[in-house]
């Protein structure tokens, strides 16, 4: 671990009404412990040297506390786009703990990203949103564990981060899942997406929002190649085949698998697109607590 003092805190998100309604993002820590083998913030353009070195943002919550103080109107903030908040790290350092302490204290909403079962440690600092928005989105790639520490290696298997769901559904937070990316050929398959949608439904989440697809540039691009010639033997051949050197790599069943899962949810009553969240092209939502 590399402590750095950072110069800003806060990036505009240029469109909010597609993503969470979210504003602005802060992040905390640069680089993961996690391992998953898709991840896009190994790319170049991250200027990420050292992937297995995190740095963590020593003097986060007081620059958001001053950066706060300074913004006049309202909005969601976001945490969790480049790395995970709550990455073992953050047990010992707390930072992002501190930092929402400085999004309450400020009456900020704010929306959390996370594969980690550490984030029910701050349940009771959560309890403190009674006036402004939080919503929390549980990432999960596969139903089963199997697949999950295969393609996740060091973080929660998928089980538990469905207790997590659970947890924090019961204590009435605006939970859900992000269910990206869905990997061409591992995870993109209808029994994969049921699954995930039935335990959803009994954990108690409230939204589930896909992507049937998975980027690949550079250095990620060597990385998750590298990885498939470790796990699934044969398959980086279909990859480059089929994308050669594509950015964007859908699934083949994108289509037929987008329609497959919006019936389920529907049947299953889970909101599926983003526009149906409550708070979304509503400016006045942030002071409801999800």
């Amino acid at each position: 671990m590399k402590e750095i003092e950072a110069k800003c805190i806060l990036v505009p998100n240029k469109g909010p009404s597609s993503w969470f309604g979210i504003k602005y993002n802060f992040n905390v820590y640069r680089a993961c412990p996690h391992g998953c083998i898709y991840c896009d913030s190994r790319s170049e353009c991250y200027q990420i040297t050292d992937f297995n070195d995190i740095e963590a943002k020593i003097n986060a919550p007081e620059l958001l506390d001053k950066t706060l103080a300074g913004k006049r109107k309202k909005c969601v903030l976001g945490t969790g786009s480049m790395s995970d908040p709550y990455l073992p790290l953050e047990k010992e350092r707390c930072l992002t703990q501190k930092c929402i302490e400085q999004v309450i204290k400020h009456k900020f909403g704010l929306h959390i990203v996370t594969k980690s079962s550490l984030i029910e440690r701050d349940l009771p600092l959560f309890q403190e949103f009674t006036d402004t928005h939080l919503s929390v989105a549980i990432t999960i790639t596969s139903a089963f564990d199997a697949v999950s520490e295969k393609i996740e290696p060091y973080a929660p298997l998928s089980s538990r981060r469905f207790k997590t769901i659970e947890t924090l559904s019961q204590a009435g937070i605006f939970t859900g899942i992000l269910m990206m990316p869905m990997l061409p050929f591992i995870s993109d398959n209808k029994k994969n997406v049921l699954s995930i949608i039935q335990k959803a439904k009994d954990a108690g989440a409230s939204y589930i929002f896909p992507w049937f697809s998975v980027t690949l540039r550079d250095r990620q691009r060597e990385y998750f190649y590298q990885k498939l010639d470790e796990l699934y033997p044969g398959l980086k051949r279909q990859y480059q085949m089929r994308y050669k050197n594509n950015y964007h790599c859908d699934s083949p069943n994108a289509s037929a698998l987008y329609d497959f899962f919006y019936e389920m949810c529907d049947k299953y009553q889970i909101i599926s697109k983003m526009e149906n969240l409550p708070w979304i092209n509503n400016p006045d939502y942030y002071l409801k607590k999800g």
